[in-house]
């Protein structure tokens, strides 16, 4: 054989070879997603949004010097009952009149201002006060707007504790009390007092029985490391009387345990050494026993289904406000109160003014004194502090895109909530309209259910909430919160079924509710509606057709509610099924442009109205009220309220005052909630599945037909059109469009980096 040729043939070979190489490892590689083209193109990012962001970091900064040399003030974190401080600061809204003028009518643009709490512990009267400081960013004026905001000083005793208070009062009772019961503590509970994060101390509120007191029960639980000590009770608790400025006169004024209450920590001592008391002897539960524990069994997470945008995200983010189709939201967070959005607007035209989160409360049951009083007013505790980093990929989708926020509260400077907001798209896996039809002819229309979420989690001491608000193509607005994190709970002992369930050897999962307050200011067709009550009723009437029927005929009524006593619905009171903020303009048909309001809740009962605390939370009374809007009137709650209930700062039902809500400018007040009775499958952790609760505002004659029928998602295709086409199905094309690898953003976390102190 030739030489020549062998050669040839063994280098034709090895090229051939080659190809086929580089086409299995190169050619089936998937090519990067694209970019698309994010929102729509009828929507442009403008700076107006800007009016409702929150406080930058620089403007925190300015703020706090500017306080600083104003007057004398130490830095929280060192404060001390006695001392001055600055508590918080947040956004002070402007009115809305002068918002309105600005961005409707290209008025001036409202002076931005800040809103401080400053403490004044350091005087002959200790008081609080609050400051609206501006203009920024660089502030000439500094207005004292207590007395002109709740017509009346605010008493010291109503402030908010601070970590540094919480701090000391676990160092009073560790070394001043915790030495007392040495022999009860070391042999029965196993602390011996050489570890400070042995046991965990969970506060109680409110504080006392009348205005004035500021007396907790704490809660002792064995401190498992890198688990929730929420459900490892002790059995020991302690009402501790921390009134005083003067730190040396706090006292102990009952102390409890298992059953039986002592008037100190000396006679709990007494009675264990002659051997009288009742003990179940313990000890913290070291790893491979800690119920409580989130570590799985198995390690390997493989495979997680996951969702992406083949040709990048089909929403834009620019400052606080985002595109999406044709919606557009400008979105803040209140510290104390929780996420909020402004300025919604549906095709150019405002839909919502404000839609915000306004209080999150928990009533608690249980045969264990801090749980029997325990009712949780999570405001005073500042809710969006604890909006701490999201998980990439767990708490929101992979590609969601996140966005950090900034808070100054119980903090010396501001701090970062890094990934603390995710806005994402979401395919819900459900059709948002559909038909196939066999009837007549034959075709199918349909439109997959893409939603743009924004989510927040708040996680408030055990539990978590995850906020949610979801905007539909058709127009409709989703407002959603679920439950998760750890139940809190008391020491099992005897009749401790009757408030609950048992979930582990000596831990009683206790029965709660949740409710969870919105205010929402709609603006349907402008400022100025209407409330309109529609349902059905039945009437007897002739068959027309023949005199020797009758029949019961489906029939629409219609009432226009006039005052704000007509629409205040309490919790569990019959409410007319269709309720809607209606314009005076009119559709195509000559129906009033309106939205509606729908709810979903499953709540439990309120307190009775003979409760001391009732009026500092009766919102919750209402699982709807509609008042007229009034810039006075801006929050159905107040930080003060928890630590001052028999006398609130604010009691919302002086809202409701049978003024005049026919064509006004109105403000719907909603709530939403659960009764949870805990149980097994509670421990570790409560899951979301059933434990999501909200309301719907949703279009009801506002447009002349569907608005998501022009949605470019849509499909539409009969027997003879080519349904394989991308020109008529644009499904048929993503073989070739989804085909693609998305660029993978690093996973990162940074959440540990915030800690708090609320014990």
């Amino acid at each position: 054989m030739n030489i020549k040729f062998v050669i040839a043939l063994l280098i034709l070979s090895f090229a051939t070879i080659v190809i086929l190489v580089s086409v299995l490892l190169l050619g089936s590689k998937q090519k990067p997603c694209g970019h698309g083209n994010p929102a729509s193109p009828q929507l442009k990012h403008n700076d107006q949004s800007l009016v409702f962001a929150d406080l930058t970091p620089e403007e925190l900064t300015e703020v706090t010097e500017y306080l600083k040399k104003k007057f004398t003030v130490v830095d929280i974190s060192k404060a001390e009952p006695n001392s001055n401080c600055i508590y918080s600061l947040v956004l002070q809204l402007p009115h809305k009149k002068d918002v309105l003028l600005y961005l409707d009518k290209g008025g001036p643009k409202p002076a931005r201002e800040a809103l401080a709490v400053v403490y004044f512990g350091n005087q002959e009267k200790p008081e609080v006060k609050e400051y609206v400081i501006g203009p920024l960013p660089n502030p000439s004026y500094c207005n004292d707007i207590t007395l002109k905001k709740y017509n009346r000083p605010i008493a010291y005793h109503r402030r908010p504790v601070i970590s540094n208070e919480y701090v000391q009062v676990k160092r009073y009772v560790t070394t001043k009390e915790f030495p007392k019961a040495m022999n009860f503590l070391k042999e029965v509970l196993g602390y011996d007092g050489s570890s400070s994060d042995y046991l965990g101390i969970l506060t109680s509120a409110p504080r006392g029985f009348r205005s004035g007191d500021r007396s907790t029960w704490f809660v002792t639980f064995f401190n498992t490391q890198g688990s929730g000590f929420f459900i490892h009770p002790t059995g020991l608790e302690l009402l501790v009387n921390h009134k005083q400025l003067d730190m040396s006169k706090w006292s102990i004024e009952k102390v409890f345990y298992n059953g039986k209450y002592f008037e100190n920590l000396d006679e709990l001592e007494v009675q264990y050494k002659q051997g009288v008391l009742r003990v179940v002897k313990l000890k913290r539960p070291q790893p491979n026993e800690d119920f409580a524990s989130l570590k799985p069994a198995k390690s390997t997470v493989t495979d997680i289904p996951m969702q992406f945008e083949p040709k990048g995200p089909r929403y834009s983010v620019k400052n606080n406000q985002v595109l999406f189709q044709h919606w557009s939201i400008a979105f803040g967070i209140n510290v104390n109160s929780g996420p909020s959005l402004y300025d919604v607007r549906f095709k150019g035209e405002r839909i919502v003014y404000e839609l915000s989160i306004q209080e999150a409360i928990s009533v608690y049951g249980s045969n264990g004194p801090a749980g029997m009083v325990t009712r949780y007013m999570d405001g005073s505790f500042g809710i969006a502090r604890f909006l701490l980093q999201l998980v990439r990929g767990i708490d929101c989708p992979y590609f969601a895109t996140y966005v950090d926020t900034h808070y100054l509260l119980d903090s010396d400077t501001y701090v970062r909530n890094k990934d603390s907001i995710c806005i994402f798209e979401l395919n819900t896996g459900l059709p948002l309209r559909r038909h196939s039809s066999a009837l007549g002819s034959f075709y199918y229309g349909g439109l997959v259910n893409t939603i743009l979420v924004i989510r927040s989690i708040a996680t408030v001491g055990n539990y978590d909430y995850v906020f949610d608000f979801m905007f539909y193509q058709n127009g409709a607005i989703e407002t959603k919160v679920h439950a998760t994190g750890y139940i809190s709970s008391s020491f099992y002992m005897d009749s401790g079924n009757n408030y609950g369930n048992r979930v582990g050897p000596h831990t009683l999962g206790t029965i709660h509710t949740h409710f969870i307050n919105y205010k929402v200011d709609l603006d349907v067709g402008g400022t100025n509606n209407s409330v309109v009550a529609h349902d059905m009723e039945f009437e007897a009437v002739e068959v027309p057709w023949s005199s020797e029927g009758q029949i019961q005929r489906t029939r629409l009524t219609k009432k226009v509610l006039e005052n704000e006593n007509q629409t205040a619905f309490e919790l569990h009171g019959s409410m007319p099924r269709y309720i809607q903020f209606a314009s005076d303009k009119k559709n195509k048909w000559e129906h009033e442009r309106s939205y509606r309001i729908q709810m979903v809740s499953f709540a439990g009962d309120f307190l009775p109205e003979t409760s001391p605390v009732h009026n500092a939370i009766n919102w919750a009374k209402y699982k709807l009220a509609v008042t007229k809007r009034k810039d006075e009137e801006p929050q159905s709650s107040s930080i003060y309220n928890q630590n001052d209930p028999w006398s609130p700062t604010v009691k919302f039902s002086s809202f409701i005052n049978n003024e005049n809500i026919k064509n006004e400018d109105l403000v719907a007040w909603i709530t939403a909630g659960f009764l949870h009775i805990p149980h097994a499958e509670d421990i570790p952790n409560t899951v979301t599945a059933g434990n999501g609760v909200g309301f719907y505002l949703r279009p009801y004659n506002y447009f002349n037909e569907d608005p998501s029928v022009h949605s470019h998602d849509a499909v539409y295709f009969q027997p003879h059109e080519s349904y394989n086409s991308c020109s008529t199905n644009p499904l048929a094309c993503l073989r070739d469009t989804a085909s693609c690898a998305p660029q993978f953003p690093e996973f990162s976390y940074n959440g540990f980096d915030n800690t708090f102190v609320a014990i």
